[in-house]
């Protein structure tokens, strides 16, 4: 690479739900600052479909039922947005928040794809119900690691899983 060209943008994606487990921003958070690199975290609204994609990775979306309001814009939940500013904005990363629409794995697929990104990070779904959900449907991990070439981080989720993360404990 000529020395006058800046090396391309390169980032962690992080699948994120309101649900979610602290732990898994934490720990997305951790890798995207041991690489030097933006975390992005897209939660994607599994009700819409995808009308518009836009280069940065966002996109404009409308929602499956036909009698619900037309979106402008699909909007990343702001109280989301807060809780992960709240875990990671002491990292010293560049975050941002997406979001996307349609099926969790081939959007997540598509943003990292978009966003060149190093890692992709998700978390396993926790309890019973959960499992067998997975069982029948595939879980998003086990989709994303089929559907394309980026590695695929899975933090598994316990009952005790929000105490602090194993490389917590040297700083």
């Amino acid at each position: 690479m000529p020395m006058s060209q800046s090396p391309p943008h390169r980032s962690v994606v992080i699948a994120v739900t309101s649900h979610q487990p602290d732990s898994v921003i934490r720990t997305a958070a951790w890798l995207a600052r041991s690489l030097d690199v933006e975390l992005v975290c897209a939660h994607v609204d599994t009700s819409a479909y995808v009308v518009e994609e836009h280069p940065d990775g966002t996109v404009e979306a409308r929602p499956l039922d036909p009698d619900a309001q037309e979106w402008i814009c699909a909007q990343f939940d702001p109280e989301l947005a807060a809780r992960i500013d709240r875990l990671v904005g002491d990292q010293g990363i560049s975050v941002r928040t997406v979001e996307l629409a349609g099926e969790v794995a081939r959007a997540i697929a598509r943003l990292a794809e978009l966003v060149r990104a190093e890692l992709i990070v998700v978390g396993t779904r926790s309890g019973v119900r959960a499992s067998v959900r997975e069982y029948f449907s595939g879980s998003v991990a086990v989709h994303l690691a089929h559907r394309q070439t980026i590695p695929v981080v899975v933090v598994p989720l316990t009952a005790h899983a929000e105490g602090p993360l194993p490389w917590e404990d040297e700083q």
